[in-house]
């Protein structure tokens, strides 16, 4: 089993993080690679759409409000991987900054591990960064 896991400093409270990156439908609103999210199964499961107009279909596995993080399975993507498992969590990090993390395992199909731990490893940092210039251009 392959890993890949991130984390970014940001200088805004926790909460406020959480506001914007917590709903399992709201990868549209800091991650500019994935233009349309459509929730089913009662918001259990999200369709994306990457720029190539490839689908990614993914299963929301645990979502804890509270703790600020939830993990999600890919059921359906063009990805070299299965047994795919990832979270997404915000922690404080003082009085106005949080930690965001953001960390999965998976087994890599037809590719090396390093291969499909680079592939994530990039969408996790580029992803990461997308909303640290996010909250930068709001306080900028």
């Amino acid at each position: 089993m392959a890993k890949a896991s991130t984390s970014i400093n940001i200088p805004a409270p926790a909460d406020q993080v959480w506001q914007l990156i917590g709903g399992f439908d709201s990868l549209p609103d800091w991650l500019p690679y994935i233009p349309k999210s459509v929730l089913s199964e009662g918001g259990r499961v999200r369709e994306l759409a990457n720029p190539n107009g490839d689908a990614i279909v993914e299963r929301l596995m645990a979502f804890d409000h509270a703790a600020r993080s939830y993990s999600y399975a890919i059921l359906r993507a063009p990805f070299p991987v299965k047994d795919y498992l990832s979270t997404l969590r915000v922690q404080e990090d003082g009085p106005k900054a949080a930690k965001v993390e953001w960390f999965g395992s998976f087994t890599p199909v037809g590719v090396s591990d390093q291969e499909a731990t680079r592939l994530f490893q990039g969408i996790y940092e580029d992803g990461l960064k997308a909303l640290a210039d996010g909250f930068k251009a709001k306080a900028g």
